[in-house]
């Protein structure tokens, strides 16, 4: 009677043991039905299944902005002449600061009719036009983006659509390996530990399925507008604060091991 009770009271503490293991590690152990009334011993098909994580913040490498020129006139081609003027010189002083031809862009050119509304909302006649032309720079020097910002909207620019840093490939490409061996180590530790409470071991790995990486989305900075920006280069005379942050890279791994006694 002893020896009965005794062997379902271990078996009760490994069904709590496995529990833990679950509720802590994350981890699923699989132990195939053994017959009641008797032990019978580990069998190879025993496996235990652990998600391993890493993560590691790194500062971007890359930057993106986004310029804009809006002008209106009575006329499509004479807000189209003015706008370009204005463009052009932006260009011609942006290349003058460092921005290399290959990192310009334009992201967008639109000419709109403009009308007068009454005060019911009704449509009225067109009084004229306005052309919007969006410049983009993408560039690794992200020490120059402050410098110019500032020069494009004392150049001329009214709009700063968004800005945003990125993570470049050759830095993701350089980490990638150093995060895998961290996911793994975390896994097999997760391992090590859940085995041990049952008073089992690792023995040997199953499968293995390597999740990928994840990076945040960028965040996108607050349009400012003609106006705002009008503001801004009255009042204010020292450099645009531009502030790069972190970006969280993290990767996951999953893996079943076999365990053993």
């Amino acid at each position: 009677m002893s020896s009965f009770r005794n062997y379902y009271l271990k078996k009760i503490n490994k069904v709590l043991a496995a529990c833990i293991c679950i509720l802590v590690f994350g981890v699923v152990i699989y132990v195939p039905n053994s017959p009641e009334g008797y032990a019978q011993p580990l069998q190879n098909n025993s496996t235990l299944s652990v998600t391993g994580l890493a993560t590691m913040k790194i500062k971007p490498d890359r930057a993106t902005v986004s310029f804009g020129v809006e002008t209106a006139n009575a006329t499509a081609s004479s807000s189209l002449m003015s706008n370009s003027e204005v463009v052009n010189k932006l260009l011609s002083v942006l290349k003058a600061a460092g921005v290399q031809q290959n990192e310009t862009t334009t992201s967008s050119f639109i000419i709109t009719p403009n009308y007068n509304y009454s005060e019911s909302g009704t449509i009225g006649n067109i009084t004229g036009y306005t052309t919007t032309n969006s410049i983009q720079i993408e560039s690794s020097n992200i020490n120059k983006i402050s410098t110019w910002i500032d020069l494009a909207v004392s150049t001329g620019a009214n709009r700063v659509d968004n800005i945003y840093f990125s993570v470049s490939d050759k830095i993701l490409n350089d980490i990638k390996n150093n995060l895998l061996k961290d996911a793994i180590n975390n896994a097999k530790s997760k391992a090590d530990i859940a085995a041990s409470i049952l008073g089992l071991k690792v023995i040997g790995v199953r499968s293995i399925n390597l999740d990928g990486f994840e990076l945040p989305p960028p965040i996108l900075q607050p349009y400012l507008s003609q106006k705002s920006l009008a503001a801004g280069a009255e009042s204010s005379i020292a450099s645009t604060p531009i502030i790069t942050g972190e970006q969280e890279v993290t990767t996951q791994i999953s893996i079943i091991f076999s365990l053993g006694r």
